[in-house]
């Protein structure tokens, strides 16, 4: 299934984006479609949840933020039609600037809601975990629900793929502290906008982020899909989490490569 609503990046909408590394498409897909896809893959998402059964005070900071499941789209029809939507897959292509777009792999990302004693996501950058030899990586941020500014929208660091400090860091506390005093030292504006179901957000993996917990009383509900340039090559690992990523997200292949394993087929154009 595509996913179709009638509006596409112009000239100015894609000049913001290389500005401030992130961009919010208002209304990019339709919200009777994405209601109809949420039961089945918010099903396959529980089912596959890693932290089932674990008590919230044994959980990491990290895994109070949300329940995460990769590549939901092997076991959900649902999940497929959103990561393989050619709509979403020209986007990234078109705010990359690239003529070709792989995937890389896709996250389910459900924001609990918070106990009182966690459930923020801290400041980082995605691709810290990437080892990929470019910056030419984007994720597609896809609410499956409304999400109101109490339930944990992203907050983004406009313009702040342009900065360093920090980005050695692992999403932790530490992330946290130390990326939250370098952009207020740097200057960069924060922004941080609830959502309406078909709103897609999109930003670079060197783009600071993070969220507040979810003070609502429902999960906050979002389908990740991470994007990269088809001619992408695969970098040599710098640290533990890119050589797990290169096992499990680019199989078989080592630096040098391109990044173009069975796991990662062609979104755009669709072969």
């Amino acid at each position: 299934m595509d996913l179709h609503f009638p509006h596409d990046p112009t000239d100015d909408v894609l000049e913001q984006f290389q500005r401030d590394g992130h961009l919010t498409l208002r209304r990019f897909l339709d919200p009777l479609e994405l209601e109809i896809l949420e039961p089945g893959l918010s099903a396959a998402v529980h089912r596959e949840d890693p932290n089932d059964g674990v008590p919230w005070e044994e959980r990491s900071t990290y895994d109070r933020a949300f329940i995460q499941v990769g590549d939901v789209h092997q076991s959900s029809d649902e999940a497929r039609s959103l990561v393989f939507s050619r709509r979403l897959a020209s986007a990234a292509a078109a705010l990359l600037r690239v003529p070709t777009i792989r995937l890389y792999h896709d996250q389910a990302l459900y924001k609990l809601p918070t106990r009182g004693d966690g459930g923020h996501t801290p400041w980082h950058v995605d691709q810290y975990y990437w080892p990929m030899a470019t910056d030419r990586c984007i994720t597609a941020w896809i609410p499956l629900v409304e999400v109101s500014d109490d339930m944990g929208p992203l907050t983004f660091a406009s313009g702040s793929h342009r900065m360093v400090e920090g980005r050695e860091l692992e999403i932790s506390d530490e992330s946290e502290a130390r990326c939250d005093r370098a952009l207020a030292e740097g200057g960069y504006t924060r922004s941080r906008e609830p959502f309406e179901l078909g709103d897609v957000s999109f930003h670079l993996g060197w783009t600071y982020h993070s969220a507040p917990p979810n003070l609502g009383t429902e999960e906050r509900k979002v389908m990740t899909v991470i994007y990269m340039d088809g001619a992408m090559r695969v970098a040599e690992p710098s640290n533990d989490h890119q050589r797990d990523d290169l096992r499990k997200w680019l199989p078989g292949l080592a630096a040098g490569d391109l990044a173009a394993s069975d796991a990662n087929p062609l979104l755009w154009p669709a072969t």
